[in-house]
């Protein structure tokens, strides 16, 4: 058992091992030292991977909370949800203050590290429903990032989550969405649109759900977008680190919802 009279901030936080996580691998070649924007580099890519790990958290507990009926907490949730996506499309303001010419000054020490092999942003992807079973090939089979963005492969996402919500609640929801394939995207459905239509106009509890949900779609594609823009700004519609597609493969993933009943209505509101 650990001596609860010993335990420091330090300690609780493991302050000591986490200071030794960042490990330029750049030397420049006047001074042999490492590039001075490398070191901002990797702390802002750690970063994005923690608050990955804390969205992960959030959302399946949201799901569960969808699936169990539970408005209170599910609005809760994607509250602070939300915020945390705020905090990811800010930190890309912090990313920007690296020039193009600083990033260049490291980038070739990168080697085949890429965004693209992070796993967990992939989950987070699955979790939202835009699975593409392409990115698996990012990590080798086998190891155990790949194990964990395959078990998301065929658990149901969010949307399946948000029909079970409407269901649990008492609302009419086709039964072809509660038994859908949940590794496709999902598609607009006429039916389900009538049922958000009456929900609208008369059940405001389930329509602050449908909101927040409006404003994580909106908040996950405003981070693309910062996202994709920081790259051209970076490296232009260069390949990405790694052979990644980069920008390219970016742009084609924007402006695609994730819940597009809940767009759909706007216009019969």
């Amino acid at each position: 058992m650990h001596d609860a009279s010993s335990l420091t901030y330090g300690s609780y936080l493991c302050i000591p091992q986490l200071l030794e996580l960042q490990q330029p691998r750049s030397r420049h070649p006047g001074t042999g030292v490492p590039e001075h924007d490398e070191t901002l580099f990797i702390i802002i890519h750690q970063v994005y991977e923690l608050w990955f790990k804390q969205q992960l958290h959030e959302g399946d507990y949201l799901a569960r909370a969808l699936e169990e009926g539970d408005a209170v907490q599910a609005a809760a949730t994607l509250k602070r949800m939300l915020t945390i996506l705020k905090t990811m499309v800010q930190q890309i303001d912090v990313l920007e203050t690296m020039t193009p010419v600083s990033f260049l000054s490291f980038r070739s020490f990168l080697a085949n590290s890429s965004g693209f092999q992070s796993a967990q942003f992939r989950e987070f992807e699955f979790l939202l429903g835009n699975k593409n079973p392409r990115v698996l090939a990012h990590n080798p089979e086998g190891s155990p990032e790949r194990k964990a963005i395959e078990a998301r492969w065929t658990r149901p996402t969010l949307f399946d989550a948000f029909v079970r919500f409407l269901a649990h609640r008492g609302h009419a929801v086709p039964d072809a969405l509660l038994s859908r394939d949940v590794t496709a995207a999902p598609a607009e459905s006429p039916e389900l649109q009538e049922t958000l239509l009456s929900i609208y106009r008369g059940h405001p509890t389930e329509r602050q759900v449908c909101e927040l949900l409006v404003d994580l779609d909106e908040g996950v594609q405003e981070w693309r977008y910062r996202h994709v823009k920081m790259v051209e700004r970076t490296i232009g519609f260069k390949q990405g680190t790694g052979g990644s597609p980069g920008a390219a493969y970016l742009r084609a993933t924007l402006f695609q919802p994730l819940f597009p009943d809940l767009w759909a209505i706007r216009t019969r509101l």
